[in-house]
């Protein structure tokens, strides 16, 4: 007997899978645009081209898709920790590295990301739960990266590895706002800039550290802490009254 193809059943496998990757697509844009909240299924729908009705062959709730495009995101984003674990580099190499992924990352999927930090709280229950997780577990690889260059000697002492690491991350994760391909800097140029920045700003020679010696570099203007201190002060006894 002559032996059957597979080629019309890989065929038929990959068309919804194609279908589904549209309508993920149609929702992040849609999110986007408009925010989760005031996007309807007829919104998606008319987006991909499809009858509301045939949505719901592919999916249950709205949520669902918000729930995927997110998820989606951290997926990519552990690839990122699973490459920068995968060097044979220092701990200050491997930070570079990670800011420079991440930010790329970010750079190439603004609408995602922007879904993402605008709409992740509209998740609820265990999906949420996870993903607050997934964002913790993240964050914790980014602190122990740092606290990895401390130990070593390249990154200054002095520095608190918790409020470095979302600090970091808080200024890669903007980007969404500002970013626009096409622009003066390509991603890449801007990757490697925020590395620079972060790692430049990070570290220290541990044969001159002093503590304290990076406030040093740059003392608050007397009259400026005194201003800050008044400010304090002010609020503290309103607060009081």
């Amino acid at each position: 007997m002559p032996k059957t193809s597979d080629a019309p059943r890989e065929r038929r496998a990959r068309a919804p899978r194609r279908r589904q990757q549209e309508i993920l697509d149609a929702a992040a844009r849609v999110f986007h645009e408009k925010g989760y909240e005031s996007t309807s299924i007829q919104d998606i729908a008319d987006s991909v081209g499809i009858l509301k009705g045939s949505l719901y062959y592919y999916i249950t709730s709205k949520e669902d898709l918000l729930y995927q495009i997110i998820e989606g995101v951290h997926r990519e984003g552990l690839k990122n920790v699973d490459a920068v674990e995968a060097l044979d580099a220092s701990p200050l190499e491997k930070l570079r590295a990670f800011v420079t992924g991440h930010l790329l990352y970010n750079a190439h999927n603004l609408v995602r990301t922007a879904v993402f930090f605008q709409d992740f709280r509209s998740l609820t229950g265990e999906r949420r739960k996870q993903i607050l997780a997934e964002r913790d577990a993240y964050e914790k690889y980014l602190r122990d990266l740092i606290r990895q260059a401390q130990r070593d000697g390249s990154v200054c002492p002095d520095v608190d590895p918790k409020v470095a690491s979302i600090t970091v991350l808080g200024m890669l994760n903007w980007i969404y706002n500002w970013y626009r391909p096409g622009g003066e800097r390509s991603a890449r140029e801007i990757g490697e800039l925020c590395a620079d920045f972060v790692t430049s700003g990070l570290h220290c020679d541990p044969k001159t550290h002093r503590p304290g010696h990076r406030r040093s570099l740059a003392p608050l203007p007397q009259a400026f802490a005194d201003a800050l201190a008044s400010s304090g002060a002010r609020r503290n006894g309103s607060r009081r009254g």
